[in-house]
């Protein structure tokens, strides 16, 4: 899993730093010259990068957050305004303008790579354009937050000093100070949506808000020097004079004690005494107004399909018993005599396959790394050049958090990818499961796909910044099962832990489903989860609850990697000897996250090339 989805996505987009402009030259003395030749009209490749360009400025300048993730400094004192009716007026205005741009550029005039740009292009403002139509945002804007998905707890990671946002000289702390402010703002707009929400019947499960609730009342707890938001100048780099320290030090208490606290405070007051009782008791987002056609807007979304969530039910169900005749050979290979579900039991409750200490979770992980690295470059001609940090969930964050999650790094190295794993209630994390996990979040999984993207300089910036749920999850998922060709999965209960993890990804389609297409509850959902896997019930709980905060989002994941999948053999079989999978992999990460259909075009005309770099 990588970062969340949710109106908070548009944080998630791209920047690119201005080209750099000499400052005008004095005026020379008049000479008598011939006039200058007009200039040649621009190129349909030059006015669609000139599209690109622009698009991402101006995009920018929206989403200063955005900034951050790149490591791009020219918004660093800005929050942002994500959900006013202004901010969500300018991003409808430009998606329309910038559509009608780009239907004035002949495709039929472009290269392979250009075309390939301009289809993505067009798919995602396509795709943004239908999230902003009111039907769309009568059952989004009036829930802005839930527990997994929401700024509440999102921008707490930025602001700790240990997550994207630099705390290298004064001036990133001053600027730091200068985000507080909207941030306090935006959590006071929420509840103001929220309202909104109230009254036209458009409201969170009770659920999703109890969660919430309790983070606010864990973040409220810390009180101020104990607060992730004073965490910054509780450590200082060096260089620092005392009197800035002092300075800050006091800033930063009187943010936290007069600005966020009372503004988390507001929102958990408000949650708690007005929201709660008028939520919902049901789980599933059919459920509430404007929920069918909601589920299936966020399913062509995330997996960038026509698929229906009656086909995405039915797949599931043939996925997991495939999966499930996988895993009855392994059971008889430890020789486990009883049936599959007694198996899942046994693992479930055999102490030697968890761990016993998050430091002994955190080493197997980076003993995996080392391992995966000796072989990585018998399956890709390219290698990231940003390095993979190994660290654990922040603990304020964790009880809500998925089971391991990756962050980007910058293209230019100053920040790394970080994949996090999570050691809340460490004794039913799954040990036999850390070869997948690492797979998946790490190498060659996100931080490959996401790093060669953003440190290929030849992109459109929202091509190497950018991307889509089931490119982006499909990749990785499809990276678990290179584990084979890497060295892992010699241990049987490994090979397990493989299964189990696609089994989940498998579950995901019939539970999503289930839950907000055929109205599954809560507790329908964990009980299918257990029986058809090891998963602990403290697993298995927060993926359900997952579900239910984002729909649609954990079906990408299976959807993308079948695809995947299906254009690897597809080229397995055409290309026969001229199959290399070091130039499939080439072909499917070059162009950065593509919608399945433009992938699949892509893939097609290799195949037709006959293979190659």
């Amino acid at each position: 899993m990588i970062v969340r989805l949710t109106l908070a996505a548009l944080l998630l987009g791209t920047v690119i730093s201005p080209v750099a402009q000499a400052a005008p030259a004095a005026p020379a003395a008049k000479l008598e010259t011939t006039p200058a030749a007009a200039p040649a009209p621009a190129t349909p490749a030059a006015t669609l990068r000139a599209l690109f360009v622009k698009s991402d400025e101006d995009a920018m300048a929206r989403n200063p957050v955005q900034a951050l993730f790149r490591g791009d400094p020219r918004y660093a004192d800005q929050f942002g305004d994500y959900i006013s009716d202004a901010y969500i007026a300018r991003e409808k205005q430009a998606a329309i303008d910038e559509l009608a741009a780009l239907a004035k550029i002949d495709r039929a005039t472009l290269s392979a790579n250009d075309q390939i740009s301009y289809d993505v292009f067009k798919w995602q403002r396509t795709t943004d354009l239908r999230g902003l139509q009111p039907d769309i945002l009568a059952a989004t804007l009036v829930r802005p937050i839930d527990h997994f998905n929401g700024l509440h707890m999102f921008y707490a990671d930025i602001a700790s000093g240990e997550g994207i946002a630099p705390f290298k000289t004064v001036a990133d702390y001053d600027n730091n100070l200068k985000r507080l402010v909207g941030f306090d703002k935006f959590l006071d707009e929420a509840i103001v949506r929220f309202r909104q929400g109230m009254k036209s019947g458009v409201v969170q499960p009770k659920l999703v808000v109890e969660n919430v609730i309790g983070q606010l009342d864990g973040l409220i707890a810390q009180g101020v020097t104990g607060s992730v938001f004073y965490k910054p100048v509780t450590k200082f780099p060096e260089g620092f004079s005392e009197t800035d320290k002092v300075r800050l030090k006091t800033e930063y208490a009187a943010a936290v004690q007069n600005g966020v606290l009372p503004a988390y405070t507001r929102l958990r007051d408000f949650l708690k005494s007005e929201y709660l009782p008028v939520s919902r008791a049901s789980v599933g987002i059919s459920q509430m107004p404007g929920g069918p056609a909601l589920y299936q807007y966020l399913i062509q979304s995330q997996t960038t399909t026509d698929i229906t969530p009656e086909a995405v039910h039915a797949l599931g169900l043939s996925e997991v018993a495939r999966i499930s005749a996988g895993m009855e050979k392994v059971k008889e290979s430890v020789g486990f005599k009883g049936t599959l579900p007694e198996f899942f039991v046994a693992v479930r409750n055999d102490p030697k396959q968890h761990p016993t200490s998050g430091q002994a979770f955190g080493d197997s992980f980076r003993a995996i790394g080392k391992q995966v690295d000796l072989k990585i470059p018998t399956l890709f001609s390219t290698i990231p050049k940003t390095p993979l940090e190994i660290r654990p969930a922040p603990a304020y964050a964790e009880k809500n958090q998925a089971a391991g999650y990756y962050n980007p790094g910058t293209p230019d190295g100053s920040r790394p990818g970080v994949f996090y794993y999570n050691t809340y209630d460490i004794k039913s994390r799954a040990g036999y499961g850390t070869e997948t996990l690492y797979l998946h979040e790490g190498i060659p999984g996100h931080h490959f796909q996401i790093s060669l993207a953003q440190e290929n300089t030849d992109l459109p910036p929202f091509q190497r910044f950018g991307g889509n749920t089931a490119f982006v999850e499909g990749w990785a998922l499809y990276a678990e099962s290179l584990g084979h060709k890497l060295g892992m999965f010699t241990d049987p209960y490994q090979l397990y832990g493989h299964l189990d993890d696609e089994m989940l990804r498998a579950m995901r389609l019939v539970v999503d489903s289930g839950l907000h297409a055929k109205g599954w509850t809560r507790d329908q959902a964990i009980a299918y989860m257990m029986a058809n896997s090891a998963m602990s019930r403290t697993d298995a709980t927060a993926e359900v609850e997952r579900y239910i905060a984002i729909p649609g989002q954990a079906l990408a994941y299976k959807i993308g990697q079948i695809q995947i999948s299906k254009l690897r053999a597809r080229a397995e079989a055409a290309l026969g000897p001229k199959f290399d999978i070091r130039d499939f992999h080439a072909q499917v990460l070059d162009t950065g996250a593509l919608p399945m259909a433009v992938l699949e075009s892509k893939i097609d005309a290799w195949i037709a090339r006959g293979g190659g770099k």
